[in-house]
């Protein structure tokens, strides 16, 4: 298990990183200011043999050293770093767009939860969060999906709907092709980019591409929000007419590809 601690006494540039019995483990830092906390989830983690933590820090300032210097798959992040900076979390984001943020907190509520959400936190989890669940927790959030219970769903729900009754109105809809419904209602199927490339006969990066442009018709940031677009909106039943969008696309795309089955939801982002 590779451990990296900053602290007063402790300096990442005399830290070496320990060789991992797994290579491709998910690489996770623990960013918390109470040492228990830590020893506790180190701990926990060192059972698994899928999950390796690459460093552990107290101070936001340390977090933001450890993520400049380690590959990271997933922070597990204590909220009160962050209490009154809620802007660190953009900022995380910006620095380790591939470290996926896990933040815990004492108690939850709606305004804090949804602007977690919305700021680029892939989970909301309590303190007293059981290991087991945790580290299901962790592995979700590093295949790319967004863990979220079910109070937290109805708070993000209802602050969408708050803000997207302009968008209401038929005649403010935005225009999309065929092809940007295709992968839309792949999305919708919890299917990944790799998958929705594979299926209508493009690649990856293309579907990437098409996935901006989408965001930015609709307002969205995330395939989250997406989602929940589509559901709100409708999206698909009002341009489509039941039609299946992803058997038209693949009818544009060139080399065909055969279909692969649907995959259950994910609100990947």
């Amino acid at each position: 298990m590779t451990v990296v601690h900053f602290d007063q006494n402790s300096h990442p540039e005399n830290d070496a990183p320990e060789e991992s019995a797994v290579p491709h483990g998910i690489r996770v830092i623990l960013a918390d200011s109470q040492a228990i906390y830590r020893v506790g989830m180190r701990k926990v983690f060192a059972l698994e043999d899928d999950i390796r933590v690459v460093a552990q820090v107290e101070t936001l300032t340390n977090l933001y050293a450890a993520l400049q210097r380690y590959p990271t798959d997933v922070v597990v992040l204590e909220g009160q770093l962050i209490s009154g900076t809620i802007d660190a979390i953009p900022e995380l984001v910006r620095q380790a767009p591939e470290a996926k943020l896990i933040v815990q907190v004492t108690e939850s509520d709606e305004s804090n939860t949804v602007e977690l959400y919305r700021r680029g936190v892939r989970g909301v989890v309590p303190r007293s969060i059981s290991p087991d669940l945790l580290i299901k927790c962790v592995r979700k959030i590093a295949e790319g999906e967004t863990w979220i219970d079910n109070q937290s769903i109805s708070w993000v729900i209802e602050a969408y709907r708050s803000q997207a009754t302009t968008l209401t109105d038929p005649r403010v809809q935005p225009k999309l092709s065929k092809k940007e419904l295709a992968i839309i209602s792949c999305i919708t199927r919890g299917m990944r980019n790799k998958e929705i490339a594979y299926q209508i006969g493009t690649t990856e990066q293309v579907i990437k591409n098409y996935l901006r442009k989408v965001y930015d018709k609709l307002g969205v940031s995330d395939r989250l929000e997406l989602a929940l677009y589509c559901l709100h909106h409708e999206l698909l039943k009002k341009y489509l007419d039941d039609a299946d969008p992803a058997a038209a696309a693949q009818t544009e795309a060139q080399p065909q590809q055969p279909s692969q089955p649907s995959q259950p939801l994910r609100a990947k982002m």
